[in-house]
């Protein structure tokens, strides 16, 4: 074991209200890209900016455009958890994790066996109908092309944030305690560039702050920094 694993491992050893707060590097290792790094959708061409592509007013102008860029770049049927995200589904049935708060909106540390997960920008697991509320599956997504449609005539639309709507006042309240009441935080896959959720760990009070990341960061004074693969480096570390 090296030095910073052993580090980690006594970090996870001694924290009893661990918190884990990812971003789209947790999912990465599962195949779905991320958006800020050399290869990812901020760094592809397309007919908008992905900003607009993924915006409320692209969905209510240019729908089908939306889903076009939604299905060919958000989804990702066959993603599975890595061991990062069943690293975390064992620690939480251990008893040693308070929560997951996640930036992603893949559904992955559902598919592990989470049970607590703040999913900050929503979930493209839940789906309703513009018009009429009716809730749908990924599945009713897929199944149709072009606007998926609710036998009512509405449109579906994702349960995910769009840029230019807000975050859920439940999910964000549910985070931020979960985040004060951790004796220590895992931050990882994120740049810390994306508010206002990167503004979430000024609520950490905890005695130990660790960021997992491969990629360029935002600096946290005092925070032990790993520079790797997020499952790569959690998939070492044994629940004691």
């Amino acid at each position: 074991m090296d030095g910073e694993i052993e580090r980690l491992q006594e970090i996870v050893d001694g924290a009893q209200r661990l918190v884990f707060f990812g971003g789209a590097g947790v999912s990465t290792e599962s195949g779905i890209p991320d958006f800020r790094s050399k290869d990812g959708l901020y760094n592809q061409k397309y007919k908008f900016p992905p900003e607009y592509m993924l915006s409320h007013d692209c969905f209510v102008d240019r729908t089908e455009d939306f889903f076009e860029f939604y299905r060919d770049k958000i989804l990702a049927y066959e993603a599975k958890p890595n061991a990062a995200h069943r690293f975390l589904a064992q620690l939480e049935q251990a008893g040693r994790l308070g929560a997951v708060v996640t930036q992603n909106i893949d559904g992955l540390h559902d598919d592990a066996g989470s049970k607590k997960v703040y999913e900050l920008h929503g979930s493209v697991r839940r789906n309703h109908c513009t018009r009429c509320g009716e809730f749908y599956g990924l599945e009713a997504i897929k199944a149709q092309r072009g606007v998926p449609r609710c036998k009512c005539g509405g449109v579906i639309k994702p349960d995910v944030v769009l840029y230019g709507e807000g975050l859920d006042d439940d999910v964000v309240s549910g985070a931020i305690g979960a985040i004060r009441e951790a004796d220590a935080m895992i931050i990882a896959g994120t740049s810390l560039t994306v508010y206002p959720a990167a503004g979430f760990i000024r609520y950490f009070k905890g005695k130990d702050l660790v960021v997992i990341n491969l990629g360029d960061a935002a600096e946290i004074p005092g925070a032990f920094t790993i520079r790797r693969k997020v499952g790569e480096v959690l998939g070492q570390i044994k629940i004691n």
